[in-house]
């Protein structure tokens, strides 16, 4: 007899020698579909799934939210060259209409849930939309909008019964809880813009008002480089009171909003010092040259 046989014959008298009963015991004692660790298992599975799916859901309307607002702020940039100036920013205020029913949306997904779990999925299309409602509020008042008026439009009615409830029952096992969620002021809903968002999308804002000064320019208008100049100022000095201390992203932006000011200033001065000198039409592609060579030479740097 070979070692393999040896070995099957070893344990086929091993299990010869456990009685039959305990065999059976040992055979029904799995784990069945209506034991209370697969019931438990099944429901953090069903909250799992519904999590990602709310999560995915928030992304596609913060990417929503994300183009909309980029298309408010390019209907706001002709109003350079645009003679109806007021129909330009009813055209806007239109489009910010449809991104506060997709902000909407977001607060109904919201409801019961706690907000800085999806946060991520849609706080760059808050972003842009703070960079957007400034935008505008700049170009009618010339002044910056502060958060509370941002977030006074965020207010929204529900027109649903009192109590909104999901009942969902997994697999049809009657042993599984039903999950409910309830809505405690179902009458008012609201998505409120946090200060971080607000002042990341204040950032953002400076690179068009930039863009705004060099079409201004291009356009004829002289007067319009000095205003955003000492307003991009005033936003930097307020940067500066924060420093380093905030999130990584205030800190990157800060970067750029010191380009745009440097840009912006390189128009002031090239008005004062040549503006009589250069053709108001050839203006824009020399500032466009210089914006260019200092990226160069801070790339280098």
């Amino acid at each position: 007899m070979n070692e393999k046989e040896g070995s099957c014959a070893f344990k086929k008298h091993k299990h010869e020698n456990v009685p039959r009963s305990q065999r059976k015991e040992e055979k029904g004692s799995g784990v069945g579909s209506s034991s209370s660790m697969v019931i438990a298992f099944k429901s953090f599975q069903h909250e799992l799934d519904t999590k990602h799916d709310k999560y995915e859901r928030l992304v596609k309307l913060g990417r929503d939210i994300t183009i909309e607002s980029k298309r408010t702020i390019f209907i706001l940039h002709r109003i350079i060259s645009d003679p109806n100036k007021d129909g330009v920013l009813t055209e806007a205020e239109n489009k910010l209409d449809v991104v506060r029913l997709k902000i909407k949306q977001v607060a109904q997904e919201l409801v019961g849930e706690d907000l800085y779990q999806y946060n991520r999925a849609f706080t760059p299309g808050l972003q842009e939309y703070v960079e957007a409602v400034t935008f505008q509020h700049f170009i009618k008042t010339r002044c910056l909008l502060c958060l509370e008026d941002i977030n006074k439009p965020l207010i929204f009615e529900e027109e649903k019964s009192d109590v909104k409830s999901t009942s969902i029952e997994l697999l049809d096992d009657p042993l599984i809880p039903v999950l409910e969620k309830k809505q405690s002021n179902p009458n008012i809903l609201s998505l409120q813009v946090t200060p971080v968002d607000y002042l990341l999308g204040v950032a953002d804002l400076t690179g068009e008002l930039m863009r705004l000064c060099i079409g201004s320019v291009g356009n004829g208008d002289i007067d319009t480089p000095f205003e955003l100049g000492q307003f991009l100022r005033e936003i930097f000095d307020g940067f500066s009171y924060i420093g380093n201390t905030g999130p990584y992203e205030i800190s990157r932006k800060l970067y750029a909003l010191k380009q745009s000011l440097a840009k912006v200033e390189n128009a002031c001065y090239t008005l004062k010092v040549r503006g009589s000198e250069i053709p108001k039409h050839m203006l824009a592609d020399l500032f466009s040259t210089k914006s260019e060579l200092m990226e160069h030479d801070e790339d280098i740097s």
